[in-house]
């Protein structure tokens, strides 16, 4: 079944917040990127160069969890006190994945369709009929 972890949105001090929960918690980051790291098209958003500095996606594994988090920028818009936690569901496959997804979507605001990744996976957000934040991950390469 599906692994479900936190995921935690800042408004610029992501970066801050996960060396102090680190220190807290020990461990390492198994991976932490900037916005500036993204791959480029005519889709992209422009980001001024602090917003391009913020971080994009870190992950602290924390016991069987993994406390996951990134900032927003200008063109996702400020993140209010009460949306800035969505659970993150990783799945064991893309169709376990598009049943999660679809069902819990259903009645609520699917902003981001599931699609293939430029960092190897199958994801989608969406905000559920009760307001609350989430995101629907496979991983088609894992690491190993």
């Amino acid at each position: 079944m599906a692994a479900v972890n936190p995921y935690l949105i800042f408004n610029g001090n992501c970066e801050e917040a996960f060396l102090f929960y680190k220190s807290v918690f020990g461990g390492e980051f198994p991976y932490i990127g900037k916005f500036k790291d993204m791959p480029v098209d005519e889709n992209s958003p422009k980001l001024s160069d602090e917003q391009a500095n913020r971080i994009m996606h870190v992950s602290l594994p924390i016991g069987n969890t993994i406390l996951m988090g990134s900032d927003s920028h200008d063109e996702a818009g400020a993140v209010a006190f009460g949306s800035n936690v969505s659970i993150s569901i990783n799945t064991e496959s893309v169709a376990e994945a598009d049943r999660i997804f679809n069902g819990l979507s259903a009645g609520g605001n699917p902003f981001m369709p599931m699609n293939k990744t430029f960092w190897g996976a199958y994801f989608g957000m969406f905000v559920d009929k009760f307001g609350i934040h989430w995101m629907v991950n496979f991983d088609e390469n894992p690491a190993k």
